[in-house]
């Protein structure tokens, strides 16, 4: 095999692990904000008198285990406004999030 292909294929090689690392740094992103909106639903967190603490608000300085998408989404899903933060750190989810809401979850 010449060098100039080896070369050519481990470009392809890089290439397809950074693709498959945004893929799967995706997916995580999207299962921690599923989760953050799951947590928000349990709490019956729908308004701002009924607005909860979550303790995952604030990343940590220190840690030891896996990476903890679950702050990272809260922000990103404040920023699109499906959760909702008062002064005090208390959060609740948006309207379209309540129960009998006519898009609960469902694209039309």
């Amino acid at each position: 095999m010449s060098e100039t292909l080896k070369i050519i294929l481990m470009i392809f090689v890089f290439i397809g692990a950074l693709f498959l690392a945004m893929r799967i740094s995706g997916w995580k992103m999207k299962e921690a904000c599923d989760a953050v909106i799951l947590d928000l639903k349990n709490q019956n967190a729908f308004d701002p008198a009924s607005a909860v603490e979550l303790p995952y608000a604030k990343g940590q300085l220190v840690t030891i285990t896996l990476r903890d998408y679950r702050p990272k989404a809260l922000e990103e899903l404040i920023n699109q406004d499906e959760v909702r933060m008062l002064n005090g750190g208390l959060y609740y989810l948006r309207k379209s999030h309540r129960p009998g809401a006519a898009n609960d979850g469902v694209a039309i």
